[in-house]
């Protein structure tokens, strides 16, 4: 199950002793290097604030994080399946290749064989893992100024058709369209739960999302509309100033956001917003409180779908509302990352009550 593995410290404390109990059942994802590894692994230990752990390899690949070249995370996989340790090395040789189902057709597999055998060791496709590994180091060399027939090449992508078409599948535009400067920049931002998408004009932030978002493309895309095509690559103040405080809010510092927002939405949908804001870190309320707070004690639906059209993560807090059975209901970000999210949160309820 999801949830069974114990708290991030008992967790810590089994990295520290290389508990191989744990080898397996758990990963840590770590901040400061970008990599995931097995609860074994011999490399020096993070300090315990840049480790984010999770019960699968997928949910590591996912956040942003490449496997370790210590401890091979993907290796016990791969020698437990054959067919997955083929995969895997032809991946490796060819990282570069837009992998499809033809390709595993034209290996000999099975396509429902090798998504069932991914699904279950990595908690996600074979294609999935191909295409995540290399879109990120083509948005990463643009966000720096280079080409886009650089971050062709950086991605690992033969043709520009093909680049263009993964870029987009992300951003809902080809990436000569939103390279360079314009009314509203988009950056990318890494936290200790996985890699962030943020989009801010010259006096407020926009979107503030986890990049595997399913949502995303079509937030950006509507962005984008708003704009009249004006996005580019880069940073603003508000961008900066998220970032800053992103920083204080993982660290265990702070947990108050205070960059300008740019809301749009209904009255309805503004005031389900607001009221999100007011609730303490570390609490979770229902949808059904929401709604009596916001006087329309009938709106539950209403309230859920205003939470759910939220795109800007942990500063509107909608991982702090959870079902009436106390359940803690879909996230747009993944349901790992609203229990970190509240595990995160419950220091800064201690100390408020201290």
């Amino acid at each position: 199950m999801l949830f069974d593995l114990p708290d991030p410290a008992t967790l810590y404390r089994a990295l520290l002793d290389r508990d191989e109990g744990y080898d397996g059942r758990a990963y840590v994802c770590v901040a400061t290097t970008g990599i995931f590894c097995r609860m074994t692994c011999p490399a020096r230990k993070p300090r315990p604030e840049n480790c984010t752990f999770v019960s699968t390899i997928g949910e590591c690949i996912e956040a942003g994080f490449r496997p370790c070249k210590r401890c091979h995370p993907l290796q016990p996989a791969a020698s437990a399946d054959p067919m997955i340790g083929t995969l895997l090395d032809a991946l490796d040789a060819r990282p570069e290749r837009r992998w499809s189902e033809e390709h595993l057709e034209r290996m000999g597999f099975d396509l429902s064989t090798v998504r069932r055998a991914f699904k279950r060791q990595f908690g996600m496709t074979f294609l999935e893992m191909a295409r995540h590994r290399r879109l990120r180091e083509g948005f990463e060399t643009l966000a720096e100024g280079g080409r886009v027939i650089e971050a062709q090449q950086q991605a690992g992508f033969e043709s520009p058709s093909a680049f263009r078409a993964a870029f987009a599948r992300l951003v809902e535009c080809a990436p000569a369209e939103i390279s360079g400067h314009g009314t509203l920049l988009t950056d990318w931002i890494r936290t200790p739960l996985g890699d962030m998408i943020a989009i801010s004009s010259a006096s407020h932030l926009h979107l503030l999302e986890f990049v595997e978002r399913k949502a995303l493309s079509t937030e950006i895309g509507r962005l984008r509309q708003r704009a009249k095509g004006d996005l580019g690559i880069g940073t603003y103040a508000p961008t900066e100033q998220i970032r800053a405080e992103l920083d204080a809010f993982f660290a265990g510092t702070s947990a108050e956001f205070r960059t300008a927002l740019a809301l749009d939405g209904s009255a309805f949908t503004r005031a389900v917003w607001a009221e999100l804001r007011r609730i303490p870190p570390g609490v979770t309320v229902s949808y059904s409180e929401i709604a009596r707070r916001i006087g329309q004690p009938a709106a539950i639906r209403a309230v859920a779908r205003a939470n759910g059209a939220n795109q800007l993560a942990l500063i509107i807090p909608c991982h702090r509302v959870i079902g009436a059975d106390g359940s803690l209901t879909g996230y747009g970000g993944g349901l790992w990352r609203k229990q970190r999210l509240l595990e995160i949160e419950q220091q800064f309820r201690r100390t408020s009550a201290a």
